[in-house]
């Protein structure tokens, strides 16, 4: 059953390979929840809200001793209301599937909503930092040595194009226009978009077809564009480690993942005077709401360019700055 349900969001749904994967896990770890392990068969028809409320209400706390941790984080530690919410929307789909496949009469989601989540500040790179980064990543992209010419490159989409990491695995080598001025790439939900490509960076990527072709990296029929050393389509593990690895070697403290890249170019846009809803076709959000989490970004510049340039708060600050030269004549 689970088996035919991930072949629909793979084949017919068309689902990035890692939200397929998500997709599994997901499922697989809520129908071991209900029948204890695999202790009973699952009947998905048998299920009912009280059982997704207690369902819903073990991830969000930590496993007793004697209790299998299989439906929750591998460290058997609470999940995140967001990590619980992705959950729920992986069985979810599950049970909306069966629905439509007339596997079960009713769905015991109808009335279950979402958890609240915090909402939290986007984390990203000052400017000052990524010029460093994006300059060396520039100068690296043109030696011969292939990891150095794919990690400097993987670094100038992630922050030039503000990419997802499920997309930027994604890409193949035909998603470029003819003259690699734009690419095409699957988002969220299924959904396409054109992103452009700036000069340097599709030098960048021309220096770097160059570089697999000449030292026979690629030697099969795979399309993707970021390989590894064999010729095959690189890993998130892998992604995840060439980010981290990159970002730890120029001092960047916090997070130091694709996503920070991510928020970083969507930061940096809007501080530059980018309109939001162009920031958001370039990110591919379906909702500005979630492209105006960027907006407090902008706040301090503002309030700085107010404070300097408002008449008002001019007049305050040599008023501020006469009462001050007084007071200190008068101290002498």
């Amino acid at each position: 059953m689970i088996n035919r349900f991930i072949e629909y969001i793979t084949v017919e749904r068309r689902l990035s390979p890692l939200t397929v994967r998500n997709y599994r896990r997901d499922v697989e770890q809520f129908v071991a929840y209900v029948t204890h392990d695999g202790e009973r068969a699952f009947d998905p028809g048998t299920i009912t809200r009280n059982d997704l409320s207690e369902w819903i209400e073990s991830l969000s706390r930590k496993p007793r001793k004697d209790e299998s941790t299989l439906h929750r984080s591998a460290r058997g530690e609470a999940l995140s209301p967001a990590t619980i919410n992705r959950t729920l929307a992986s069985v979810r789909a599950f049970y909306g599937w069966l629905r439509r496949t007339k596997k079960v009469e009713s769905d015991p989601f109808v009335g279950i909503g979402q958890l609240t989540t915090p909402k939290r500040l986007p984390v990203f790179i000052p400017q000052q930092r990524m010029n460093e980064i994006v300059g060396d990543s520039e100068a690296r992209c043109d030696s011969d040595d292939f990891e150095q010419v794919r990690n400097s490159l993987i670094m100038l989409m992630f922050y030039t194009m503000g990419l997802r990491a499920s997309e930027l695995v994604g890409i193949d080598r035909d998603h470029f226009s003819d003259s690699y001025t734009s690419l095409r790439v699957r988002g969220k939900g299924d959904k396409d978009r054109i992103l452009p490509i700036l000069d340097i960076v599709r030098k960048k990527i021309s220096h770097y077809l160059d570089v697999i072709s000449g030292q026979n990296i690629c030697i099969s029929d795979e399309k993707a564009l970021f390989l590894t050393q064999k010729g095959k389509r690189i890993s998130y593990s892998t992604l995840y480690r060439v980010i981290h690895n990159e970002l730890e070697a120029y001092g960047v403290r916090g997070r130091k993942s694709p996503h920070v890249l991510r928020h970083t170019f969507a930061t940096h846009l809007l501080d530059g005077g980018a309109d939001i809803r162009e920031i958001q076709m370039l990110l591919g959000h379906s909702s500005l709401a979630a492209t105006q989490r960027y907006t407090h970004t902008s706040i301090a510049a503002l309030r700085r360019a107010y404070n300097t340039a408002h008449p008002h708060q001019r007049a305050s600050t040599e008023k501020v700055a006469q009462r001050e030269h007084i007071t200190k004549e008068r101290s002498k």
